[in-house]
């Protein structure tokens, strides 16, 4: 069950909130003022899928939470402000939030801005489960692309993508050639070198098509490994 924290200093606005919310199948946390607000989101046992944040707060201001929430993470943001000028709800987007609603709402509104959020929630991490990223590399295991910067890689051979797959799982680490080898290719290592150097000197030539950037480090004697 998808948990959000409503965070409102009016009871009643909260209590309504909570009440739509449950409602509809989500489990509510809330919270009444900034401090508490801090308080609930630092608590590890509380994993929300979604804050409703207002902003005028007894205690830490809205705005210090929505600041405090980013500073953690990318946690869907629903502002509810009773400012209502177009440069007071640009400021609340740009200071972080991903959505606003205005006072007074209808709670269909809500509902709704609150299921478009989770949704978009979802599929982006649903996304990030079949990508790999290092610096501007992106590994889409979907779409069998890797692009630097947005820029697609040129007719990225089976072997070549598995070759930075392999080493995007592990940035850090150094592969062998007989490690890098027996994962692309499936099949064991019988100690020949050149397929697969030859298959390194291809994936750098085609880096270099999009960037100047170096991304596969040689270690001499051992292997390769992503380039810091």
């Amino acid at each position: 069950m998808q948990k959000i924290l409503i965070v409102e200093d009016d009871t009643n606005i909260n209590n309504l909130l909570q009440e739509a919310l449950s409602k509809e199948g989500y489990s509510c946390e809330q919270a009444f003022s900034g401090t508490e607000a801090k308080l609930l989101l630092n608590m590890q046992e509380y994993s929300y899928a979604l804050v409703l944040l207002d902003l005028m707060l007894p205690g830490i201001p809205g705005e210090a939470v929505l600041e405090e929430i980013r500073k953690k993470g990318n946690l869907p943001v629903i502002v509810l402000t009773a400012k209502d000028s177009l440069d007071e709800k640009v400021e609340v987007l740009t200071s972080g939030a991903d959505d606003y609603i205005t006072k007074p709402f209808e709670i269909r509104e809500v509902l709704a801005r609150v299921q478009v959020q989770l949704r978009h929630k979802e599929e982006k991490e649903a996304e990030e489960q079949h990508t790999l990223s290092f610096k501007d590399m992106v590994l889409n295991r979907n779409t069998f692309q890797v692009e630097i910067a947005g820029k697609i890689l040129p007719k990225i051979t089976k072997q070549e993508f598995a070759i930075l797959e392999l080493l995007l799982r592990n940035p850090k680490q150094v592969f062998s050639k007989e490690d890098i080898f027996e994962y692309a290719w499936d099949e064991p290592y019988m100690g020949e070198t050149k397929t697969l150097d030859v298959h390194i000197s291809n994936i750098r030539k085609k880096i270099k098509q999009v960037t100047s950037e170096e991304y596969i480090e040689t270690v001499w004697g051992i292997g390769y490994r992503l380039h810091a």
